[in-house]
């Protein structure tokens, strides 16, 4: 992200508007790659094609802030990885992390991972470092420090069904995995900082959370994700959980989030009631029904919906219900653009 970028952001979340309507989407490899007219697994084994699908869209589409901007990642297996996942990888489809633990009983084996070291931990940051001055040329910074939530790495080292059946029937050991997982992931953010110093946001993401009861996420979610957001002293905190969002949004300035994405089936008046008004909102339009595989007539229908069902458009960054999905075109994107901007010039006229 640029500097005006992040201090547009940051006003954003101190509730003033900007000038213009803030457009903003999560983009990464199940879009990227395919947009851009290269492989997935080119995207993730050059430098030079990761840099210049990211640098692609910034300059196919200026007005918008992407998140969370250069973001060096392998799909899902980052997290897994370190934890000695075996990764399974296509050419055009996102890779898969196997899962270690054949029980919840197991997780006294789980080993502790070495953030400098282990898995495909060192690659997500020499890329960065490698590519940083490019970066910097360009005029962006690094901004956020990135993981997976702990709920999120949980499901991939012992499967989602066995994890959410642990959670349930063994509370105990399962507090025992989130709090190592919680451990390792502190120290992955914070080494990430370390690196970069120009980072001042933490970006996790966990759709795990969007599967448990309300009882479960003060149990279960609340007091880890809460954890992960005071590493370090960030100003962005931002959660993406595009699964059932209804559950964790009335926790979410408790855990310390002041960003979050949430899914398309939940309407952003109502999340904002859930949340409150100090929680800013990227949302909300169907990503894949919709800026995916819609016409760009329906995604502007989409947006003019989304415009229209909230007066007080404060903290609100104008987007899709979850990061942007394989297939998108640009044709859809800017009638995405156009809309919001065909909205604002019809007001200040």
């Amino acid at each position: 992200m640029t500097d005006n970028q992040w201090i547009q952001l940051l006003q954003i979340l101190d509730g003033k508007q900007p000038e213009t309507p803030p457009i903003g989407f999560i983009i990464d490899s199940p879009w990227l790659p395919g947009w851009a007219g290269i492989s997935t697994l080119d995207y993730y084994t050059s430098d030079n094609h990761w840099f210049n699908a990211n640098m692609k869209a910034i300059q196919t589409f200026p007005d918008v802030m992407f998140l969370p901007g250069f973001w060096s990642e392998y799909g899902m297996c980052t997290e897994p990885s370190a934890f000695g996942s075996r990764l399974v990888w296509s050419n055009e489809n996102l890779p898969h992390a196997e899962k270690i633990l054949s029980s919840i009983k197991d997780v006294t084996k789980l080993p502790r991972p070495n953030v400098e070291s282990d898995g495909l931990l060192p690659f997500v940051i020499n890329r960065m470092k490698v590519m940083e001055a490019k970066m910097h040329n360009s005029d962006h910074q690094i901004r956020f420090a990135i993981a997976r939530g702990p709920l999120n790495i949980a499901s991939f080292l012992m499967g989602s069904s066995e994890f959410l059946m642990a959670l349930m029937m063994e509370p105990d050991a399962t507090h025992e995995l989130l709090s190592r997982i919680t451990d390792f992931t502190s120290e992955w953010l914070l080494y990430q900082k370390t690196c970069f110093p120009s980072i001042d946001g933490i970006l996790l993401l966990d759709d795990i959370v969007g599967f448990v009861g309300d009882n479960e996420c003060r149990e279960f979610v609340v007091p880890y994700i809460k954890k992960l957001y005071s590493v370090f002293d960030a100003s962005v905190r931002f959660f993406h959980n595009d699964a059932h969002g209804l559950v964790c949004a009335p926790y979410l300035g408790d855990m310390g989030v002041n960003l979050f994405n949430f899914s398309f089936k939940h309407s952003i008046p109502e999340i904002k009631k859930l949340a409150g008004d100090n929680i800013t909102l990227l949302g909300n339009i169907p990503p894949r029904d919709v800026l995916a595989v819609g016409t760009a007539q329906n995604v502007a229908d989409a947006v003019e919906k989304d415009w229209t069902s909230i007066k007080d458009k404060k903290r609100i960054i104008w987007s899709c219900g979850g990061g942007m999905p394989q297939g998108v075109s640009t044709q859809n994107l800017n009638a995405f653009i156009n809309t919001i901007n065909r909205i604002y010039e019809k007001i200040i006229d």
